[in-house]
């Protein structure tokens, strides 16, 4: 590797840990200081509730509308206009006064965190491409040591410097990730590396109509849906079913969050080196499975395990991840893929703590919202099928049409 070069995959490699380390802060690191901020200011029921919608509704809605973009702006410099967006936002929150603004500031957040979302795994496609596995596996742990690192340490900050400091601490870390942004979308446009090589305008319409796209964006909604539900009631219905109290709540909740960080570690690794994926899928299905059972049926008689079990499903979600770029031939197909699973898969996962609210809220208990739960992890069977087959997308395209992608 030439120094150039090196230097360049050296950019690249702090640009995509340090966005990834700001995503997943800008995420996590409000609903801590909910409680903090109420004392300056007056937070409705309903603003939370919002709050809490926003994450799965903004990146549906990114998911959807960023491949159109990325194609009249180019992948590096959309990427640093997420970057910009998030610490402008994140800026923002730190100086709300009032719920309105407060809500304006997330809603900012998660619209640009939804970009970058997207963005990421073509990220890697284009500078890594024979590192895929390694490079999902870097920020995908990143982002999971950064979910549950500010719950745990955004209140004791906001108690020493205030619940704007705290804030102003989080924008920091996002301006920092600006800077090899810059650096990166400069190089870019010089060496005209950003050049549409082919019409992309078909590429979204060729990806829809492909079988393995739906299989993706059905697992990626299993995945997201356990997440977003169990993150919404975990506490509530381990203490409805297993009558443990507020604090023990609170651990489980922690111990479902931080399982995301030994699947991230080994997961994208393990799916590169694999011949077939169906064995993760079995592991997420029959664990998923296992937990739901275990709370329905015995559930103060191992509800660590129970919560542990269920906390596998989620393993999805950095499998999928590296799926875009090894399922993709281009950085181009990763990027309307990772569009259209992620606004498919985050559109239906924001019905989850709905569905389990409601259900929850009709019969008075969480054997409805288990069910539920189980049913829909039950779901990603048929899609495991599918995407087992190992094609590319574009190999799919060939193969059905029988024209060249």
């Amino acid at each position: 590797m030439t120094p150039r070069r090196a230097g360049i995959v050296a950019l690249a490699a702090a640009a995509i840990v340090l966005l990834a380390l700001t995503l997943r802060i800008a995420v996590a690191s409000l609903s801590p200081l909910l409680i903090v901020i109420e004392r300056d200011f007056p937070l409705p029921a309903a603003v939370v509730g919002l709050i809490g919608m926003a994450p799965p509704v903004a990146f549906a809605i990114s998911g959807f509308v960023t491949p159109a973009i990325e194609r009249r702006v180019g992948l590096e410099r959309l990427v640093l206009l997420a970057a910009v967006v998030a610490a402008a936002m994140l800026g923002m929150r730190a100086i709300a006064v009032d719920a309105m603004t407060l809500l304006a500031a997330t809603a900012g957040i998660f619209a640009a965190v939804g970009v970058a979302n997207v963005l990421l795994p073509a990220v890697v496609k284009k500078y890594f491409p024979t590192r895929i596995g390694l490079m999902t596996t870097i920020y995908t742990t990143t982002m999971a040591v950064a979910t549950f690192m500010p719950p745990l340490v955004a209140v004791p900050l906001a108690e020493s410097i205030g619940w704007r400091g705290s804030f102003a601490l989080w924008a920091a870390v996002a301006v920092a990730a600006v800077v090899p942004w810059v650096a990166m979308s400069l190089r870019a446009r010089a060496a005209r590396a950003d050049v549409i090589e082919q019409p992309k305008t078909l590429v979204l319409s060729r990806v829809v109509r492909v079988p393995q796209t739906w299989a993706l964006a059905a697992t990626f909604a299993v995945n997201s849906s356990v997440a977003y539900g169990l993150f919404a009631w975990l506490p509530p219905l381990v203490m409805g079913v297993a009558g443990v109290d507020a604090t023990e709540a609170g651990g489980l909740l922690a111990l479902f969050s931080f399982m995301g960080l030994p699947v991230s570690l080994v997961v994208p690794l393990l799916v590169v080196r694999a011949r077939s994926v169906a064995p993760f899928y079995v592991v997420a299905v029959v664990g998923g499975l296992a937990g739901v059972a275990g709370l329905l049926f015995a559930p103060a008689a191992a509800t660590t395990l129970w919560v542990v079990l269920i906390g596998i499903p989620p393993l999805l979600f950095p499998m999928a991840l590296v799926l875009f770029g090894l399922r993709t031939r281009s950085h181009d197909t990763a990027v309307a893929l990772s569009g259209f699973v992620q606004s498919v898969g985050y559109g239906i996962a924001a019905l989850m703590p709905l569905a389990i609210g409601v259900t929850h809220e009709l019969t008075g208990g969480w054997t409805a919202g288990l069910i539920v739960l189980g049913v829909v992890i039950a779901c990603v069977i048929p899609a495991g099928i599918v995407v087992s087959r190992g094609e590319t997308i574009e190999e799919a395209w060939e193969r059905r049409h029988g024209t060249a992608w």
